[in-house]
Protein backbone atom coordinates (compact mmCIF):
# COMPACT_ATOMS: atom_id res chain seq x y z
CA UNK A 1 0.00 0.00 0.00
CA UNK A 2 3.04 2.28 0.10
CA UNK A 3 2.41 3.20 -3.55
CA UNK A 4 -0.70 5.28 -2.72
CA UNK A 5 -0.19 8.87 -3.80
CA UNK A 6 -1.83 11.47 -1.56
CA UNK A 7 -1.30 15.22 -1.28
CA UNK A 8 -2.85 18.17 0.54
CA UNK A 9 -5.34 18.34 -2.35
CA UNK A 10 -6.53 14.77 -1.71
CA UNK A 11 -9.90 14.18 -0.03
CA UNK A 12 -9.84 11.35 2.49
CA UNK A 13 -13.16 9.55 3.00
CA UNK A 14 -13.34 7.45 6.15
CA UNK A 15 -16.00 4.79 5.62
CA UNK A 16 -17.17 3.03 2.48
CA UNK A 17 -20.90 2.72 3.13
CA UNK A 18 -23.57 4.47 1.09
CA UNK A 19 -22.57 7.90 2.47
CA UNK A 20 -18.86 7.35 1.93
CA UNK A 21 -19.44 6.02 -1.57
CA UNK A 22 -21.65 9.01 -2.41
CA UNK A 23 -19.15 11.55 -1.08
CA UNK A 24 -16.27 9.85 -2.89
CA UNK A 25 -18.13 9.76 -6.21
CA UNK A 26 -19.28 13.38 -5.97
CA UNK A 27 -15.73 14.57 -5.31
CA UNK A 28 -14.01 12.27 -7.82
CA UNK A 29 -16.41 13.07 -10.64
CA UNK A 30 -15.41 16.74 -10.50
CA UNK A 31 -11.75 15.73 -10.74
CA UNK A 32 -10.62 15.48 -7.13
CA UNK A 33 -8.35 12.71 -5.94
CA UNK A 34 -10.13 10.62 -3.31
CA UNK A 35 -8.95 7.84 -1.00
CA UNK A 36 -11.63 5.73 0.72
CA UNK A 37 -10.69 3.95 3.93
CA UNK A 38 -13.08 1.10 4.82
CA UNK A 39 -12.84 -1.06 7.94
CA UNK A 40 -14.64 -4.08 6.49
CA UNK A 41 -13.35 -6.25 3.60
CA UNK A 42 -15.85 -4.64 1.20
CA UNK A 43 -17.62 -1.36 0.45
CA UNK A 44 -21.37 -0.89 0.68
CA UNK A 45 -21.92 -0.67 4.42
CA UNK A 46 -25.23 -1.55 6.06
CA UNK A 47 -27.18 -0.87 2.87
CA UNK A 48 -25.68 -4.08 1.52
CA UNK A 49 -27.37 -5.92 4.40
CA UNK A 50 -30.87 -4.64 3.60
CA UNK A 51 -33.53 -6.72 1.86
CA UNK A 52 -35.66 -3.79 0.68
CA UNK A 53 -35.86 -0.01 0.93
CA UNK A 54 -38.88 1.88 2.23
CA UNK A 55 -41.27 3.20 1.03
CA UNK A 56 -40.96 1.87 -2.54
CA UNK A 57 -40.05 -1.66 -1.39
CA UNK A 58 -37.35 -1.90 -4.06
CA UNK A 59 -34.13 -3.88 -3.65
CA UNK A 60 -30.97 -1.92 -2.72
CA UNK A 61 -28.75 -4.22 -4.79
CA UNK A 62 -29.53 -2.37 -8.02
CA UNK A 63 -28.40 1.10 -6.94
CA UNK A 64 -25.56 -0.33 -4.88
CA UNK A 65 -24.20 -2.26 -7.87
CA UNK A 66 -24.38 0.87 -10.03
CA UNK A 67 -22.37 2.87 -7.48
CA UNK A 68 -19.84 0.04 -7.19
CA UNK A 69 -19.32 0.10 -10.96
CA UNK A 70 -18.99 3.89 -10.94
CA UNK A 71 -16.31 3.65 -8.26
CA UNK A 72 -14.43 0.87 -10.05
CA UNK A 73 -14.41 2.90 -13.28
CA UNK A 74 -13.22 6.15 -11.69
CA UNK A 75 -9.43 6.50 -11.71
CA UNK A 76 -9.62 9.31 -9.17
CA UNK A 77 -10.79 6.92 -6.43
CA UNK A 78 -8.51 4.61 -4.45
CA UNK A 79 -10.23 2.19 -2.06
CA UNK A 80 -8.38 0.65 0.87
CA UNK A 81 -10.38 -2.04 2.67
CA UNK A 82 -9.76 -3.68 6.05
CA UNK A 83 -8.28 -0.37 7.13
CA UNK A 84 -8.83 2.07 9.99
CA UNK A 85 -7.74 5.64 10.61
CA UNK A 86 -5.96 5.46 13.96
CA UNK A 87 -4.53 8.98 13.97
CA UNK A 88 -5.28 12.34 12.38
CA UNK A 89 -3.22 15.49 12.80
CA UNK A 90 -3.10 18.90 11.19
CA UNK A 91 -5.58 21.48 10.03
CA UNK A 92 -7.82 22.24 7.07
CA UNK A 93 -5.74 21.97 3.92
CA UNK A 94 -2.96 20.03 5.62
CA UNK A 95 -3.84 16.78 7.39
CA UNK A 96 -1.80 13.65 7.97
CA UNK A 97 -3.76 10.46 8.64
CA UNK A 98 -2.26 7.32 10.16
CA UNK A 99 -3.96 4.25 8.71
CA UNK A 100 -3.73 0.67 10.00
CA UNK A 101 -4.36 -1.99 7.34
CA UNK A 102 -5.19 -5.52 8.49
CA UNK A 103 -4.08 -8.48 6.36
CA UNK A 104 -6.67 -10.09 4.08
CA UNK A 105 -4.26 -12.94 3.29
CA UNK A 106 -5.55 -12.82 -0.29
CA UNK A 107 -3.94 -10.68 -2.97
CA UNK A 108 -5.23 -9.12 -6.19
CA UNK A 109 -4.68 -12.37 -8.14
CA UNK A 110 -7.94 -13.65 -6.67
CA UNK A 111 -10.66 -14.48 -9.21
CA UNK A 112 -13.28 -15.36 -6.54
CA UNK A 113 -13.47 -18.89 -7.95
CA UNK A 114 -14.24 -20.29 -4.50
CA UNK A 115 -11.73 -23.15 -4.55
CA UNK A 116 -10.19 -22.03 -1.26
CA UNK A 117 -13.59 -21.99 0.46
CA UNK A 118 -14.38 -25.47 -0.84
CA UNK A 119 -11.08 -26.79 0.50
CA UNK A 120 -11.48 -25.72 4.13
CA UNK A 121 -13.69 -27.08 6.89
CA UNK A 122 -13.34 -24.38 9.54
CA UNK A 123 -16.36 -22.14 10.13
CA UNK A 124 -16.69 -18.87 12.03
CA UNK A 125 -19.47 -16.47 13.02
CA UNK A 126 -20.77 -14.56 10.00
CA UNK A 127 -20.72 -10.87 10.90
CA UNK A 128 -22.51 -9.93 7.68
CA UNK A 129 -25.57 -11.91 8.84
CA UNK A 130 -25.26 -10.57 12.40
CA UNK A 131 -23.78 -13.90 13.53
CA UNK A 132 -26.99 -15.78 12.74
CA UNK A 133 -25.01 -18.35 10.76
CA UNK A 134 -21.43 -19.26 9.92
CA UNK A 135 -19.06 -18.63 7.03
CA UNK A 136 -16.13 -20.76 5.93
CA UNK A 137 -12.60 -19.84 7.03
CA UNK A 138 -11.99 -18.72 3.44
CA UNK A 139 -14.99 -16.70 2.25
CA UNK A 140 -16.49 -14.00 0.09
CA UNK A 141 -18.25 -11.60 2.50
CA UNK A 142 -21.43 -11.60 0.41
CA UNK A 143 -22.47 -12.32 -3.16
CA UNK A 144 -22.01 -8.75 -4.52
CA UNK A 145 -18.98 -7.84 -2.42
CA UNK A 146 -16.56 -5.31 -3.87
CA UNK A 147 -13.69 -5.82 -4.16
CA UNK A 148 -14.75 -9.28 -5.35
CA UNK A 149 -11.98 -10.99 -3.50
CA UNK A 150 -11.97 -13.73 -0.88
CA UNK A 151 -10.83 -13.25 2.71
CA UNK A 152 -9.02 -15.68 4.98
CA UNK A 153 -10.37 -15.44 8.54
CA UNK A 154 -7.38 -14.55 10.78
CA UNK A 155 -8.46 -17.25 13.26
CA UNK A 156 -7.47 -19.82 10.64
CA UNK A 157 -3.88 -18.62 10.22
CA UNK A 158 -1.38 -21.23 11.37
CA UNK A 159 -3.79 -24.13 10.95
CA UNK A 160 -3.83 -27.01 8.48
CA UNK A 161 -6.97 -25.54 6.96
CA UNK A 162 -5.11 -22.36 6.03
CA UNK A 163 -2.57 -24.42 4.13
CA UNK A 164 -5.38 -26.34 2.42
CA UNK A 165 -6.81 -23.05 1.20
CA UNK A 166 -3.44 -21.97 -0.15
CA UNK A 167 -2.83 -25.31 -1.88
CA UNK A 168 -6.28 -25.18 -3.51
CA UNK A 169 -5.64 -21.81 -5.17
CA UNK A 170 -4.47 -22.08 -8.79
CA UNK A 171 -3.69 -18.39 -9.08
CA UNK A 172 -1.19 -17.90 -6.24
CA UNK A 173 -3.66 -15.49 -4.65
CA UNK A 174 -3.32 -16.64 -1.04
CA UNK A 175 -0.47 -15.13 0.96
CA UNK A 176 -0.47 -16.47 4.50
CA UNK A 177 2.53 -14.32 5.38
CA UNK A 178 0.71 -11.00 4.94
CA UNK A 179 1.30 -8.67 7.87
CA UNK A 180 -0.51 -5.69 9.33
CA UNK A 181 0.67 -2.41 7.78
CA UNK A 182 0.65 1.17 9.00
CA UNK A 183 0.84 3.98 6.47
CA UNK A 184 0.54 7.76 6.52
CA UNK A 185 -1.57 9.69 4.04
CA UNK A 186 -1.75 13.41 3.32
CA UNK A 187 -5.12 15.06 2.80
CA UNK A 188 -6.55 18.54 2.47
CA UNK A 189 -9.97 17.57 3.79
CA UNK A 190 -11.50 14.56 5.53
CA UNK A 191 -15.05 13.25 5.21
CA UNK A 192 -16.03 11.14 8.21
CA UNK A 193 -18.58 8.62 6.94
CA UNK A 194 -18.29 5.82 9.48
CA UNK A 195 -22.05 5.24 9.63
CA UNK A 196 -24.10 3.66 12.38
CA UNK A 197 -24.55 0.49 14.38
CA UNK A 198 -27.72 -1.04 15.80
CA UNK A 199 -28.21 -0.48 19.50
CA UNK A 200 -27.22 -3.51 21.57
CA UNK A 201 -30.52 -5.27 22.36
CA UNK A 202 -28.83 -7.22 25.17
CA UNK A 203 -28.96 -4.02 27.23
CA UNK A 204 -32.78 -3.94 27.16
CA UNK A 205 -33.27 -6.51 29.91
CA UNK A 206 -37.11 -6.52 30.08
CA UNK A 207 -37.30 -7.65 26.43
CA UNK A 208 -35.28 -10.82 26.92
CA UNK A 209 -33.18 -10.68 23.76
CA UNK A 210 -30.32 -12.37 25.62
CA UNK A 211 -32.44 -15.30 26.81
CA UNK A 212 -35.49 -15.77 24.53
CA UNK A 213 -34.55 -17.28 21.17
CA UNK A 214 -37.62 -16.01 19.37
CA UNK A 215 -36.90 -12.38 20.18
CA UNK A 216 -34.72 -10.88 17.44
CA UNK A 217 -33.73 -7.43 16.22
CA UNK A 218 -34.96 -5.56 13.17
CA UNK A 219 -31.58 -5.87 11.44
CA UNK A 220 -31.59 -9.64 11.96
CA UNK A 221 -35.13 -9.85 10.60
CA UNK A 222 -33.95 -7.96 7.49
CA UNK A 223 -31.19 -10.49 6.85
CA UNK A 224 -33.61 -13.42 7.29
CA UNK A 225 -35.66 -12.20 4.33
CA UNK A 226 -32.70 -12.07 1.96
CA UNK A 227 -32.45 -15.17 -0.28
CA UNK A 228 -28.70 -15.10 0.45
CA UNK A 229 -29.27 -14.63 4.18
CA UNK A 230 -28.98 -17.05 7.11
CA UNK A 231 -32.32 -18.77 6.44
CA UNK A 232 -32.25 -18.59 2.64
CA UNK A 233 -35.10 -16.07 2.66
CA UNK A 234 -37.40 -18.18 4.87
CA UNK A 235 -39.29 -16.36 7.61
CA UNK A 236 -38.87 -18.84 10.45
CA UNK A 237 -38.30 -18.93 14.19
CA UNK A 238 -34.69 -19.27 15.40
CA UNK A 239 -35.71 -21.74 18.12
CA UNK A 240 -37.18 -24.49 15.97
CA UNK A 241 -37.29 -23.38 12.32
CA UNK A 242 -41.10 -23.23 12.36
CA UNK A 243 -42.89 -20.70 10.16
CA UNK A 244 -43.31 -17.34 11.91
CA UNK A 245 -46.77 -16.15 10.84
CA UNK A 246 -47.75 -14.31 14.03
CA UNK A 247 -45.11 -11.59 14.33
CA UNK A 248 -44.91 -8.66 16.74
CA UNK A 249 -42.86 -5.52 16.15
CA UNK A 250 -41.89 -3.42 19.17
CA UNK A 251 -41.14 0.20 18.33
CA UNK A 252 -38.61 2.38 20.14
CA UNK A 253 -36.79 -0.67 21.54
CA UNK A 254 -34.14 1.16 23.52
CA UNK A 255 -34.88 4.54 21.90
CA UNK A 256 -36.46 7.65 23.42
CA UNK A 257 -35.58 6.24 26.81
CA UNK A 258 -33.27 7.88 29.34
CA UNK A 259 -32.01 4.41 30.32
CA UNK A 260 -30.78 3.59 26.81
CA UNK A 261 -30.84 5.93 23.78
CA UNK A 262 -32.43 9.30 24.47
CA UNK A 263 -32.91 10.21 20.81
CA UNK A 264 -35.40 9.08 18.17
CA UNK A 265 -33.60 7.17 15.44
CA UNK A 266 -36.13 8.27 12.79
CA UNK A 267 -35.98 5.13 10.67
CA UNK A 268 -37.45 2.58 13.09
CA UNK A 269 -41.16 3.24 12.47
CA UNK A 270 -40.73 3.09 8.73
CA UNK A 271 -38.51 0.00 8.98
CA UNK A 272 -41.18 -1.88 10.93
CA UNK A 273 -43.95 -0.75 8.57
CA UNK A 274 -41.80 -2.05 5.73
CA UNK A 275 -41.05 -5.30 7.52
CA UNK A 276 -44.74 -5.87 8.24
CA UNK A 277 -45.18 -6.27 4.48
CA UNK A 278 -42.56 -9.03 4.50
CA UNK A 279 -44.85 -11.20 6.65
CA UNK A 280 -47.72 -10.69 4.20
CA UNK A 281 -45.31 -11.36 1.33
CA UNK A 282 -44.53 -14.77 2.80
CA UNK A 283 -47.85 -15.87 4.23
CA UNK A 284 -50.60 -13.81 2.58
CA UNK A 285 -53.90 -13.99 4.44
CA UNK A 286 -52.32 -16.26 7.06
CA UNK A 287 -50.07 -13.40 8.18
CA UNK A 288 -50.81 -11.86 11.58
CA UNK A 289 -48.79 -8.74 12.41
CA UNK A 290 -48.96 -6.64 15.58
CA UNK A 291 -47.11 -3.32 15.86
CA UNK A 292 -46.65 -2.00 19.41
CA UNK A 293 -45.87 1.71 19.29
CA UNK A 294 -45.64 4.93 21.28
CA UNK A 295 -46.42 7.04 18.21
CA UNK A 296 -45.78 6.43 14.51
CA UNK A 297 -43.35 8.92 13.00
CA UNK A 298 -43.99 8.72 9.28
CA UNK A 299 -43.85 12.26 7.94
CA UNK A 300 -44.17 13.78 4.48
CA UNK A 301 -44.10 11.20 1.68
CA UNK A 302 -43.82 8.34 4.19
CA UNK A 303 -47.35 8.95 5.48
CA UNK A 304 -48.85 7.46 2.30
CA UNK A 305 -46.96 4.23 2.98
CA UNK A 306 -48.14 4.26 6.59
CA UNK A 307 -51.75 4.63 5.46
CA UNK A 308 -51.38 1.66 3.07
CA UNK A 309 -50.07 -0.55 5.87
CA UNK A 310 -52.91 0.56 8.16
CA UNK A 311 -55.38 -0.64 5.53
CA UNK A 312 -53.93 -4.17 5.66
CA UNK A 313 -56.48 -6.26 7.59
CA UNK A 314 -53.67 -8.53 8.79
CA UNK A 315 -51.86 -5.70 10.62
CA UNK A 316 -52.95 -4.51 14.08
CA UNK A 317 -51.56 -1.36 15.75
CA UNK A 318 -51.37 -1.39 19.55
CA UNK A 319 -50.53 1.93 21.21
CA UNK A 320 -48.36 0.76 24.06
CA UNK A 321 -44.82 0.70 25.39
CA UNK A 322 -44.34 -3.01 26.08
CA UNK A 323 -43.36 -3.51 29.71
CA UNK A 324 -41.80 -6.98 29.51
CA UNK A 325 -41.49 -10.18 27.50
CA UNK A 326 -41.53 -13.66 28.99
CA UNK A 327 -41.18 -17.01 27.25
CA UNK A 328 -43.85 -19.67 27.15
CA UNK A 329 -41.61 -22.63 27.97
CA UNK A 330 -44.06 -25.10 26.43
CA UNK A 331 -43.86 -23.75 22.88
CA UNK A 332 -41.09 -21.12 22.88
CA UNK A 333 -43.52 -18.29 22.12
CA UNK A 334 -42.65 -14.87 23.54
CA UNK A 335 -45.51 -13.33 25.54
CA UNK A 336 -45.74 -9.55 25.66
CA UNK A 337 -47.05 -7.83 28.79
CA UNK A 338 -48.20 -4.24 29.00
CA UNK A 339 -51.12 -1.83 28.85
CA UNK A 340 -52.92 -0.67 25.72
CA UNK A 341 -53.01 3.08 26.37
CA UNK A 342 -55.97 3.69 24.03
CA UNK A 343 -58.27 1.48 26.12
CA UNK A 344 -56.11 1.08 29.22
CA UNK A 345 -56.49 -2.65 28.99
CA UNK A 346 -53.81 -4.94 30.31
CA UNK A 347 -52.63 -7.56 27.83
CA UNK A 348 -50.55 -10.74 27.74
CA UNK A 349 -50.21 -11.37 24.01
CA UNK A 350 -48.40 -14.42 22.68
CA UNK A 351 -46.58 -14.37 19.32
CA UNK A 352 -44.47 -16.74 17.21
CA UNK A 353 -41.71 -14.16 16.82
CA UNK A 354 -40.93 -10.72 18.27
CA UNK A 355 -38.87 -8.15 16.38
CA UNK A 356 -37.24 -5.32 18.32
CA UNK A 357 -36.96 -2.10 16.31
CA UNK A 358 -33.58 -1.14 17.74
CA UNK A 359 -32.28 2.38 17.34
CA UNK A 360 -29.23 3.79 15.59
CA UNK A 361 -26.11 5.02 17.30
CA UNK A 362 -22.81 6.18 15.80
CA UNK A 363 -20.49 3.30 14.93
CA UNK A 364 -17.52 5.16 16.44
CA UNK A 365 -17.60 6.05 20.15
CA UNK A 366 -17.19 9.78 20.66
CA UNK A 367 -14.17 9.36 22.96
CA UNK A 368 -12.22 7.37 20.35
CA UNK A 369 -12.06 9.90 17.48
CA UNK A 370 -8.48 10.33 16.26
CA UNK A 371 -8.85 14.12 16.31
CA UNK A 372 -10.86 16.48 18.52
CA UNK A 373 -14.29 17.14 17.02
CA UNK A 374 -17.50 18.79 18.13
CA UNK A 375 -19.80 15.92 19.09
CA UNK A 376 -23.31 16.07 20.59
CA UNK A 377 -24.59 14.15 23.61
CA UNK A 378 -25.66 11.21 21.41
CA UNK A 379 -22.17 10.91 19.89
CA UNK A 380 -23.02 12.33 16.46
CA UNK A 381 -20.58 14.82 14.90
CA UNK A 382 -21.87 18.39 14.80
CA UNK A 383 -21.33 20.74 11.87
CA UNK A 384 -19.02 23.30 13.46
CA UNK A 385 -16.25 25.57 12.18
CA UNK A 386 -14.08 24.23 15.00
CA UNK A 387 -13.89 20.93 13.10
CA UNK A 388 -11.83 22.62 10.38
CA UNK A 389 -11.61 20.51 7.25
CA UNK A 390 -13.22 17.42 8.81
CA UNK A 391 -16.85 16.96 7.77
CA UNK A 392 -19.33 14.32 8.91
CA UNK A 393 -21.35 12.57 6.20
CA UNK A 394 -24.56 10.61 6.61
CA UNK A 395 -25.21 8.75 9.85
CA UNK A 396 -22.02 9.88 11.54
CA UNK A 397 -23.83 13.24 11.78
CA UNK A 398 -27.29 12.05 12.83
CA UNK A 399 -29.77 9.19 12.62
CA UNK A 400 -30.83 9.33 8.95
CA UNK A 401 -32.58 7.17 6.40
CA UNK A 402 -30.71 6.23 3.22
CA UNK A 403 -32.15 9.06 1.13
CA UNK A 404 -31.24 11.75 3.65
CA UNK A 405 -27.82 10.18 4.29
CA UNK A 406 -27.01 10.40 0.57
CA UNK A 407 -28.13 14.04 0.45
CA UNK A 408 -26.03 14.84 3.51
CA UNK A 409 -22.98 13.10 2.01
CA UNK A 410 -23.31 15.19 -1.15
CA UNK A 411 -23.29 18.37 0.94
CA UNK A 412 -20.22 17.16 2.84
CA UNK A 413 -18.43 16.43 -0.42
CA UNK A 414 -19.10 19.98 -1.61
CA UNK A 415 -17.63 21.37 1.61
CA UNK A 416 -14.53 19.20 1.26
CA UNK A 417 -14.14 20.24 -2.40
CA UNK A 418 -14.17 23.89 -1.33
CA UNK A 419 -11.33 23.26 1.13
CA UNK A 420 -9.04 21.59 -1.42
CA UNK A 421 -9.96 24.21 -4.04
CA UNK A 422 -8.68 26.88 -1.66
CA UNK A 423 -5.46 24.87 -1.23
CA UNK A 424 -5.06 24.57 -4.99
CA UNK A 425 -5.66 28.29 -5.44
CA UNK A 426 -3.15 29.21 -2.74
CA UNK A 427 -0.48 26.98 -4.26
CA UNK A 428 -1.29 27.83 -7.88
Amino acid sequence: MSDIVATNQTILVVGGGISGMTAALEAAEVGKQVIVIEKRPFIGGRVSQLYKYFPKLCFPTCGLEINQRRMNANKNITVVTMAEVTGLEGEAGNYTATVKISPRYVNSNCTACGACGDAVESEFDNEFNYNMDKHKGAYLPYNLAQPKRYVIDPQMIGTDDAQKAKDACKFDAIDLDMQEETIELKAGAVIWATGWRPYDANKIQPYGYDRIKNVITSVEFERMMDPFGPTGGKLVRPSDGAEAKNVAFIQCAGSRDRNYLKHCSRICCMASLKQSTYVSEKYGDDANVSIYYIDIRAIDRFDDFYQRVKEDKNVTFIKSKVASIVENKANGNPTLHGVDTEGYNRYANEHDLVVLAVGMEPSVDKDTFPIELKVNDEGFIEYDEANGGVFAAGCSSDALDVNRAVQHATASALRAIQVVNRVAKAEG
